[in-house]
This record gives structure tokens, sequence and C-alpha cells, in this order.
């Protein structure tokens, strides 16, 4: 492998994404924001899920989101469902792999708060269920995706779909979304 060119392919396809980013998600990225920014102004919360890289995301967000971003400010109600091992491993153990967000959101979920689910290719069972149960919960169901959306289309709305096929351009694109999310909350709040 020549590390020089593999470094300048990689850089290339992070930044040609980049610039087709902004059409591609701009309309559901802004009511996202709007729905996040009102559920913390009436009282509520953020609950973020998602599975592998998408669970440290959903853990790194909620961090932000309750600790700060960029500026001190009071903390702010977030909680990632990915971080309760007697939780998780019990639902898993008791019910099955597929409800382990979802009986968080039962649990969890009032109408207003927004639940956002990270599925880099929008079919993953535990995320689709968990965005059902925010739906049934009176909760908002966002999420956040690549390729096509895969099933979470018509599942989450506000949906945002990243232009990509590539598991790993998506992936950043997710954290990248996911700071601009958590600028624009602490910025109605600092």
């Amino acid at each position: 492998m020549d590390i020089a060119q593999f470094f300048d392919k990689e850089v290339e396809e992070h930044a040609k994404l980049v610039q087709t980013l902004g059409p591609a998600i701009k309309e559901p990225f802004l009511r996202l924001c709007e729905s996040c920014r009102t559920s913390i102004r009436q009282g509520g919360k953020i609950l973020f899920f998602g599975n592998g890289g998408s669970a440290a995301d959903a853990q790194h967000l909620a961090t932000e989101i309750v600790v700060r971003y960029k500026v001190n400010r009071r903390a702010l109600p977030a909680i990632a469902l990915t971080t309760d091992t007697s939780i998780l491993t019990a639902t898993a153990n008791d019910f099955s792999f597929e409800e382990i967000f979802s009986r968080q959101v039962e649990a969890l979920a009032r109408p207003g708060d927004v639940a956002i689910g990270i599925s880099t290719s929008g079919k993953s069972p535990n995320v689709l269920k968990a965005l059902e149960a925010a739906r049934a919960a009176g909760a908002v169901a966002a999420g956040f995706a690549g390729r096509d959306g895969g099933t979470m289309v018509g599942c989450a709305d506000p949906l945002i779909i990243v232009p990509s096929s590539v598991t790993a351009r998506i992936q950043e694109m997710h954290i990248l979304i996911g700071h601009m999310l958590c600028e624009a909350i602490e910025a109605d709040f600092a």
C-alpha cells in the first residue's frame, strides 16, 4: 500500500462529501435544531442511541450537551441510552437485543422530548424499534443515517441522511452534524 496515495485519497473523499453535505441535509438539520431547542426550553430532554460507532457518537453528543460544548452554561438534559450495561444486558437477555433502546425510550420519553437514533445503514432493528417507541410516547423521533436512509425513511422525522455509502465517511459526517447540533442548542442557553 502506498500510504501517501492512500492519505490523499481519504482526505479527498472526505472533502468531497463535506462539499455535498450542506444541500442534502440543511432542511432536516434546521428542523432538528428547532425541535431540540424547543424541547429543552419546555423542560424536555434529548435521548441518543445507536450501535457500535454510533453508540460512541450517542455518548459523545449527550456529554457535550450535559457538560458543555464550547461555553460554560447551565447543564442541559441529554441521555445516551447506550451506557447502562445492566439495562442493556437485562433487556437483551429477558426480551431481545432489538428492544435494548425501546424499553428505555418507553420508560424515559415524554411528549415533546427528542429521541435521536443513529444508524449508518438506517436499518438497525433496535434503533427502529426505539424510534417507534418515541413516536408512541409523543416524542420527536429523529435520526442520523447514511446511504439511502434505509428503513429509517418514514420512521424518523426529521431524518438527516449523509449521502455516502462509505461507513467511515458517514460516521465522520454524523459527528460533524452532531457537533453542529450541540453548538446550535448551546447558543440558545449560553
